[in-house]
């Protein structure tokens, strides 16, 4: 017989309906011996259908795996209670979990089924909790799931943030973009008179509140990937006291105030730890030593409204309360994206560096779902947009993104073909566009077979697109330049894209 994990492994890949229709089945009229040998299937089973998309099928799959809560084998019982949080709790699901952790046959038995219960426990586990004189169930846990099963919980935008003395926000980017971010912020600031910038770090800009704000008002803004509240710093990470100064920080006024502030429905967030290495042990330690301190915040790690991200630099930790927005508002047109699409951040910083002309006509060969597109057209005065792309389901993503951006005043066209293919294109007749911009494939998501040869016939195409004056704009992976003398380099900055360094440039046309 198969060890329990070879089994599993072989069982997770099956059909979910196969797996259902044949092998429960089968399990079922097991002896008891023979369905202890088997009991992988059951993990197995739990595993696939927690993401089915067929409610009535994974409700008859509940509905087992309850049953199986009373099998006479213990390991049987211990797997179907790992599986039910999986599936979605309900009261029954719930009343013989309570039962199992009053009449356990085991430790793990009765560990399991409480950790069960901290995913999926209600009003009655929370009153058995209260009663326990151990703390084998998380109080801080079920009331996280109770407040789930109440409501969700979400950002108000809208809402206004008061004016804190001391508050700073981070606005994190991508290392290399530092002062296009913080460009964006001055230029608003002079019509806004809501931010300043005070310092550019690496891949952050710290800007501080000037008024009361909207966090739609900060939004306005394009170029920062995240917006964070700066919560503190933690000089020594790796002190014993860290762990304590961490959780005041979590259950601060000024987490409440602005948690209060900005948070429709119970206030949850999730504690991460931006580094390497397990922090398990001691996001259970933070998060239960600032449930103590403050019990009206609540750690939950599923679809919480804000995240806790502590940031390591040396010997020192930051440490930011960001919310976490969705859908951001600032991709309200992206309906589709492709595999290797662009970091929206990124696309609004290559329209930002490439400035904006009246009436532009802008390519992008690669167009991919369209966003170097559409954030040109969002930022500037664009006439008319181009997109190309050798993937024609990337071209009817990025026609469906443009509609659902509403630029009234641009019109766009959508080719499914090879960029070097521009010369058909009556729209990008030679010397007609005035700014080509793109993030092209680099050769990590999608592969590139001659990614110079692609390189150099970029260079060519933009020379013979380009009106003089007009701009390439684009991301560079190699050390690779233009060859013809009508194209200028203006700009090279290097620009961190996940662990893979490349290069921003912008090309002139004389």
């Amino acid at each position: 017989m198969k060890a329990d994990k070879d089994l599993y492994r072989e069982l997770r890949e099956l059909p979910a309906l196969e797996l259902w229709q044949v092998h429960v089945p089968r399990f079922d009229q097991l002896s008891p011996k023979e369905r202890g040998q088997q009991v992988a299937l059951v993990r197995a089973v739990g595993v696939v259908f927690a993401d089915s998309r067929n409610p009535e099928m994974k409700a008859a799959v509940k509905q087992w795996m309850k049953g199986l809560l009373q099998d006479p084998n213990e390991k049987i019982r211990r797997y179907a209670a790992a599986a039910i949080p999986k599936l979605g709790g309900d009261a029954e699901a719930e009343k013989q979990l309570l039962n199992l952790l009053k009449d356990p046959q085991s430790e793990r038995e009765k560990k399991q089924a409480a950790s069960a219960l901290e995913k999926i426990g209600g009003q009655e586990t929370l009153q058995a909790v209260q009663k326990m004189g151990e703390k084998l169930v998380s109080e801080q846990k079920v009331r996280a799931s109770v407040a789930r099963q109440e409501g969700p919980s979400s950002i108000k935008v809208d809402a206004p943030i008061p004016k804190i003395p001391g508050l700073k926000i981070h606005l994190r980017c991508r290392t290399g973009l530092e002062s296009i971010v913080a460009d964006e912020v001055r230029e608003g600031e002079s019509r806004q008179g809501k931010f300043r910038v005070l310092e550019l770090r690496a891949a952050c800009v710290v800007v501080e509140p000037l008024a009361s704000f909207t966090l739609a008002e900060l939004y306005r803004y394009r170029c920062f990937d995240t917006a964070s509240f700066v919560l503190g710093a933690i000089l020594q990470p790796t002190a014993a006291t860290a762990i304590g100064e961490l959780a005041k920080m979590i259950a601060s006024p000024l987490t409440e105030k602005l948690v209060q502030s900005l948070t429709e429905g119970a206030w949850r967030y999730r504690l991460s730890f931006l580094s390497e290495g397990n922090h398990e042990a001691a996001v259970a330690q933070v998060t239960e030593a600032a449930f103590a301190l403050n019990p009206r915040l609540l750690n939950d790690a599923r679809q919480s409204p804000w995240s806790v991200d502590v940031f390591f630099n040396k010997d020192r930790g930051a440490v930011e309360l960001r919310p976490r927005l969705n859908p951001n508002p600032r991709l309200y047109y992206r309906t589709q994206a492709v595999k290797a699409a662009s970091h929206p951040p990124l696309a609004a910083c290559l329209a930002r560096v490439a400035g904006k002309l009246a009436n532009e006509v802008v390519w992008d060969p690669f167009c991919g779902s369209g966003l170097e597109l559409i954030e040109a057209a969002l930022f500037g005065k664009v006439g008319q947009v181009i997109g190309t792309d050798i993937d024609p389901a990337a071209v009817a993503m990025a026609q469906a993104n443009f509609q659902a951006a509403q630029l009234t005043s641009t019109t766009g066209s959508f080719h499914a073909a090879d960029f070097r293919e521009y010369a058909k294109f009556p729209e990008l007749a030679r010397g007609r566009v005035s700014l080509v911009i793109s993030n092209p494939p680099l050769g990590r998501k999608v592969r590139v077979p001659n990614m110079h040869g692609m390189f150099a016939d970029l260079f060519k195409a933009a020379s013979d697109v380009l009106r003089p004056g007009g701009r390439l704009v684009f991301i560079n992976p190699l050390r690779l330049e233009s060859t013809d003398p009508s194209l200028r380099r203006e700009l090279r900055r290097s620009v961190d894209l996940g662990g893979y360094e490349c290069r921003l440039e912008i090309y002139r046309k004389y």
